[in-house]
C-alpha cells in the first residue's frame, strides 16, 4: 500500500467533526492530505478526466438541501410522521422510515391540466426565506476547498404529478393533454430558472447543482420516448443550458426508476452526473458504454444502505467499486449511511488511499 491508512482517531490525526444524515448523531471525518483542493479533483473527475483520487461525499462535498421540506429539517430529527404544505400549495406526508416525503394521500390540487394558467400560483422565489438557512452556512460550515452541491427541488415531471395529485393522473393527462403538459412544464421550469437565480445569489461558490425529476418506476420508464421528445426535454434543457452558461458548474439530475434507455437524451441536454438507482439499473454497463460523456454518483457495490459489513468485507467492498467504476474518473462515490464511527473512519481512509494508488497507476 502506498498510502498509509491511519488508525481511528490516532494520536496526532487530524479530523472534523460533522452531523450526519437523517438525525444520526455527528460523525468524526478523518481529513487527508490532499495534494489538491477537493474542488479541483471534483472538476478533473466530472469532466471525464483522470482525478487525482475518487471524490467521496463524506469527505469532500458538503451539501445545501433547499428542496421542499427544507424548512422542516428541525422536524425531521423527532423521527416522526408530519404533514406540511409546499410553496405550491401542494399538501405533503414526510415519511421518517423512508426519509422523504410523499404527496398526502387523497390530494389534488389540480383537476384538469388544461385549467393551470388560472389555477397554479407560482411561487416568487425572492420573497422566499433562504436568508436563514444560508446565513447559519456562512457562519459556521463554509468552506472554499469544499464542493459545495446544492440541491434546486423538483423538476417539471415531478411537479406536474404534485399538482395533479399522483402520477396515474399526471400520466393520464400527458397522454390526453399533451400540449397543456408542455406548457406547463416550460412555465415550472421558467420558475425553476428564477429559484436558481436567487439561490445562487446566496450561494455564489456553488459547484454542484442536484435537480430532481423521476422518470420511471423500478420496472420501466413512466413513459415512452415520444412523450420525453414531446414534453420533458424542451423544459429540461432549458434549465439545463442556463445553469451551465453561469458558470462552471456540474448540473447532476436525480432520477428514480429503470430509466437506462433514456440516458442518451440525458447526455444531449448536456447532463454532467446521474444519481441514479442501482437496484434498477445496469450502473456497471452505463458507465462502460457512456462513462466517456456522463457521470455517475456510485454507492458501494453490493453493499445495502444501513447494513453493517465486518470490517475485512467492507474496505474489499470499497476496492471493488473503485476496480468497477473509476476509469477514467466520471464518478464519485458515497460510502452510504454508516452507523459504526470506526468503520465510518476506516472507509474514509481506504476509499481516499486505494483511489489515489488507483489513478496514479492510470496515469503511470
Amino acid at each position: 500500500m502506498k498510502y498509509q491508512r491511519i488508525p481511528y482517531k490516532a494520536e496526532g490525526a487530524e479530523y472534523k467533526v460533522k452531523t450526519a444524515p437523517f438525525g444520526q448523531g455527528e460523525q468524526a471525518i478523518p481529513v487527508m492530505d490532499k495534494p489538491i483542493s477537493p474542488v479541483e479533483n471534483f472538476k478533473l473527475s466530472w469532466k471525464n478526466q483522470t482525478p487525482v483520487w475518487v471524490p467521496i461525499t463524506q469527505l469532500d462535498f458538503d451539501m445545501v438541501t433547499l428542496g421542499k421540506t427544507s424548512p422542516y429539517n428541525h422536524l425531521k430529527k423527532l423521527n416522526k410522521r408530519f404533514e406540511f404544505t409546499d410553496e405550491f400549495g401542494c399538501e405533503w406526508v414526510y415519511v421518517n422510515e423512508v426519509g422523504g416525503a410523499m404527496l398526502k394521500p387523497g390530494t389534488h390540487f389540480m383537476d384538469d391540466v388544461t385549467e393551470w394558467e388560472s389555477v397554479v400560483k407560482f411561487p416568487d422565489w425572492k420573497t422566499q426565506d433562504f436568508s436563514t438557512i444560508a446565513d447559519d452556512f456562512h457562519s459556521n460550515r463554509v468552506d472554499p476547498n469544499t464542493v459545495l452541491s446544492v440541491d434546486i427541488g423538483s423538476g417539471g415531471t415531478e411537479r406536474l404529478v404534485a399538482l395533479l395529485g399522483g402520477y396515474e393522473e399526471a400520466m393520464i393527462a400527458m397522454a390526453v393533454e399533451p400540449e397543456a403538459c408542455l406548457d406547463l412544464m416550460n412555465a415550472i421550469s421558467d420558475n425553476m430558472i428564477e429559484r436558481y437565480n436567487v439561490i445562487r445569489e446566496y450561494y455564489p461558490t456553488l459547484n454542484m447543482v442536484n435537480y430532481h425529476d423521476d422518470w420511471g418506476t423500478e420496472r420501466d420508464t413512466f413513459f415512452s420516448a415520444k412523450y420525453l421528445e414531446a414534453m420533458v426535454l424542451e423544459p429540461t434543457k432549458k434549465l439545463v443550458d442556463h445553469v451551465k452558461a453561469s458558470g462552471d458548474i456540474c448540473f447532476q439530475l436525480h432520477c428514480c426508476g429503470k430509466i437506462e434507455r433514456f440516458v442518451p437524451y440525458m447526455i444531449d441536454l448536456n447532463i454532467d452526473m446521474l444519481e441514479i438507482q442501482r437496484r434498477s439499473n445496469d450502473v456497471p454497463m452505463l458507465k462502460e458504454k457512456y462513462g466517456d460523456k456522463i457521470g455517475f454518483e456510485c454507492m458501494l457495490e453490493g453493499v445495502q444502505m444501513n447494513v453493517d459489513l465486518p470490517r475485512d468485507e467492507l474496505l474489499e467492498k470499497i476496492r471493488q467499486t473503485v476496480d468497477l467504476y473509476g476509469k477514467n474518473g466520471g464518478i464519485y462515490l458515497s460510502l452510504g449511511f454508516q452507523r459504526d464511527a470506526e468503520s465510518l473512519w476506516d472507509s474514509c481512509f481506504e476509499a481516499f488511499c486505494y483511489s489515489r494508488e488507483y489513478y496514479d497507476n492510470e496515469r503511470a
